[in-house]
C-alpha cells in the first residue's frame, strides 16, 4: 500500500484527493475543493491571468501542508483545458513544480478523458461518461473518446454575458453544444466533476426533467440571487448555468432519462498515477517552504 496525493489543476477549481492505494484499489482519505477561477479570460486572451495564478497558488500552500501531514510519499497535479490552451501554461507548471515539489503533467483532452475513465473504473460499452469541466467537456463511450473545447466557465464567457442571460444568449450556447456532440449509441449516462456534483446537490436523483427545470430555474435568476438556492456553493453560482446546459443538452441529444453522479473521477485516475510513479526520491523531497 502506499499513501498518495493527486491534485486537479482544472479550469474552474483547484481539488485535491488524499488517498491509499493497493493493487489497483483507490481508498479516499480526504477530498477538497476550493473554486479558484484559474481559467479566468483565457479563451479571449490565451493567457494565465496573475491573480488567477496566485488564487491557485494559496490553495495549494494548503493542499500542500495536509499532504505532507497525511504522510502523501508523491503528489501529482495533473491540468487540463486552461493550462494546455494558456501561452504560459508550461511555465505556470514549472513554477508548481519548484514551489511545491508535486510531479505535474499536462493532459491533452483524450488523455483526460482517458484519465478519468480510469479513475471511475469500469463501464458498459453502451454507459456515456460525461465530464463537464470549465474549460472543456470530455465523452467517452466503449471504445469513443473525445474532448470538446466548451465548459461551464468558457461557454458563460463565450455567451451569456447578461445577469441573467438572455433567451437569445441561451439559445446560442444551446447551438454552440449541439453542434459538437456526435451520434453514439448509448443507453445511460455518468457524470462526474463540480457542475453534475453541483446539480446533484441542488436536486438528488437528476433525470432528464429534473435538470430541465434546474437549469430554467438558475437561468431565469441573476448571479446574487442563484447564490442563494438551496444546495448551491455560492462560488460555482457565476458559471453554474453554462455547465448545467452542457449536461442538459447531453441528456437530450441521446435521448436519456437521467444522469448519475459519481464522486470517482479524475483524481482517482490520477491517484494511480501517482501510485505507479511510487515515493518521491529523497533528494527531491518538498522543503519547508511553505
Amino acid at each position: 500500500m502506499i499513501r498518495v496525493g493527486a491534485v486537479d489543476l482544472g479550469t474552474n477549481s483547484t481539488r485535491l484527493l488524499i488517498a491509499d492505494v493497493d493493487d489497483g484499489t483507490v481508498t479516499p482519505i480526504v477530498r477538497r475543493t476550493v473554486v479558484t477561477r484559474l481559467g479566468e479570460g483565457v479563451d479571449a486572451r490565451r493567457i494565465l491571468l496573475p491573480i488567477a495564478i496566485a488564487r491557485v497558488r494559496n490553495t495549494l500552500v494548503d493542499f500542500r501542508r495536509e499532504a505532507v501531514a497525511l504522510g502523501a510519499v508523491r503528489v501529482l497535479a495533473v491540468a487540463t483545458s486552461a493550462v494546455r490552451d494558456a501561452e504560459n501554461g508550461e511555465a505556470f507548471l514549472g513554477e508548481i513544480e519548484r514551489s511545491f515539489q508535486f510531479t505535474t503533467r499536462l493532459l491533452s483532452g483524450d488523455d483526460e478523458a482517458a484519465l478519468t475513465r480510469r479513475g471511475i473504473g469500469p463501464l458498459g460499452e453502451r454507459t456515456l461518461l460525461l465530464d463537464v469541466g470549465g474549460g472543456s467537456t470530455e465523452i467517452t463511450a466503449g471504445s469513443f473518446r473525445r474532448s470538446f473545447d466548451v465548459g461551464s466557465v468558457r461557454l458563460t464567457e463565450r455567451h451569456l454575458d447578461s445577469d441573467p442571460p438572455t433567451a437569445a444568449e441561451l439559445a446560442a450556447a444551446r447551438a454552440d453544444v449541439r453542434d459538437l456532440l456526435p451520434e453514439l449509441d448509448v443507453i445511460d449516462a455518468v457524470g462526474v466533476a463540480g457542475t453534475v456534483a453541483q446539480l446533484e446537490a441542488i436536486v438528488g436523483d437528476l433525470t432528464t426533467e429534473a435538470v430541465d427545470t434546474t437549469l430554467a430555474l438558475l437561468a431565469s435568476l441573476p448571479t446574487t440571487e442563484r447564490a442563494l438556492v438551496p444546495g448551491m456553493d455560492p462560488a460555482r453560482a457565476p458559471v453554474v448555468v453554462g455547465g448545467a446546459l452542457i449536461v442538459a443538452e447531453v441528456l437530450h441529444r441521446y435521448n436519456l432519462a437521467r444522469i448519475a453522479y459519481s464522486e470517482r473521477d479524475i483524481l482517482d485516475g490520477a491517484a494511480l498515477a501517482a501510485a505507479e510513479l511510487g515515493p518521491m526520491p529523497d533528494d527531491e523531497l518538498p522543503l519547508p517552504c511553505c
